[in-house]
């Protein structure tokens, strides 16, 4: 009679494993990110990024209309502007590139959730998040005077058709100062999607390479969590969620499950993982010398970041996952 207890019973066929499968991922989780530049008819591949381009505003229309037909609810857009400057004008112009992309999507495709990152690196001079002081080559931000340039920003973004603001500087009291610029210009009903924890993180790499926002200088340590902590991230949710956060994001996802279902377990707020570029490149890189089955890793991968706690997951796979999700 030994076993009587056969868990291999419930896995014999694919059916019967269906039927018992206790995490699904479904095209309702993905987010897609695109980057916005300025021009027409131009998409420029990401060198380090397959499959990943530049897009001017047109690009960008074209591009959100063959997501919403896969069935992706929402994109994330950044963007790369002409000229940068200390005062990150780019970035909270009304004429500002994440801007014109946002109405122009808005326009083209009414349904589809846009949400906006509001940050200041692809924006400024340094490629830091804000304000330096005069001389300062360490990259340490002027926390306070930056929020000041974070609600002119999501103020703007909102007014150009933004769905959701997604705050990424890590600054101190950012959410706060977002909520109280959006609720003084009337957009009480407007989301934050906070980067609640946003570590300093090497997977970030060829990110940088499609934002053209490496720092020139420094680093960014001072602002960006160090990977080696994970209770200071319960302490950042905790921050953000009495400033009115009403979603918390995680990045990078991938070396960070144990802070996904951390926070999980903390909040009941829905929980956004960024599959960040290192992460999505490696992937593209070993499948295409053809080392891995691409389509079994990742979808095992974005399962596992469902599994871990995350409602929602940024990726840049996530019009490969709908494809294969309608097969």
């Amino acid at each position: 009679m030994f076993p009587i207890h056969r868990p291999r019973r419930l896995r014999q066929t694919s059916q019967l494993r269906r039927m018992v499968r206790e995490t699904v991922v479904t095209t309702s989780d993905l987010i897609y990110p695109l980057f916005a530049v300025p021009g027409e008819g131009i998409a420029q591949e990401v060198k380090s990024m397959p499959g990943v381009y530049q897009l001017s505003v047109d690009k960008i229309v074209a591009e959100a209309k063959e997501v919403y037909d896969l069935g992706i609810p929402s994109i994330i857009l950044f963007g790369i502007p002409d000229n940068k400057d200390v005062e990150a004008t780019g970035a909270w112009h009304d004429c500002g590139i994440v801007q014109k992309a946002a109405t122009a999507v808005k326009e083209a495709v009414p349904e589809l959730v846009i949400i906006a990152d509001t940050c200041l690196c692809e924006y400024t001079s340094h490629g830091h998040c804000g304000y330096l002081e005069v001389g300062d080559l360490s990259g340490r931000v002027l926390n306070d005077p930056t929020l000041e340039l974070l609600k002119k920003t999501a103020v703007s973004q909102a007014k150009a058709g933004a769905d959701i603001i997604a705050p990424s500087g890590m600054m101190d009291g950012f959410v706060q100062a977002i909520r109280a610029g959006l609720d003084e210009a009337g957009f009480q009903d407007t989301p934050i999607l906070s980067y609640a924890a946003k570590y300093s993180s090497a997977y970030y790499g060829p990110f940088r390479d499609a934002a053209e926002s490496p720092p020139q200088f420094g680093d960014r340590s001072t602002y960006q969590m160090d990977p080696a902590n994970s209770r200071e991230a319960l302490k950042e949710i905790e921050l953000d969620i009495a400033e009115g956060a009403d979603m918390l994001m995680i990045k990078p996802a991938l070396a960070y499950m144990d802070i996904i279902w951390r926070v999980k377990e903390a909040t009941n707020l829905p929980v956004a993982a960024y599959n960040v570029s290192g992460e999505y490149s490696m992937v593209k890189a070993a499948a295409l010398n053809g080392w891995i089955d691409e389509q079994k890793v990742v979808m095992e991968t974005l399962t596992g970041f469902k599994r871990s706690g995350a409602d929602l997951i940024l990726t840049y796979h996530a019009k490969d996952a709908a494809r294969w999700l309608q097969d």
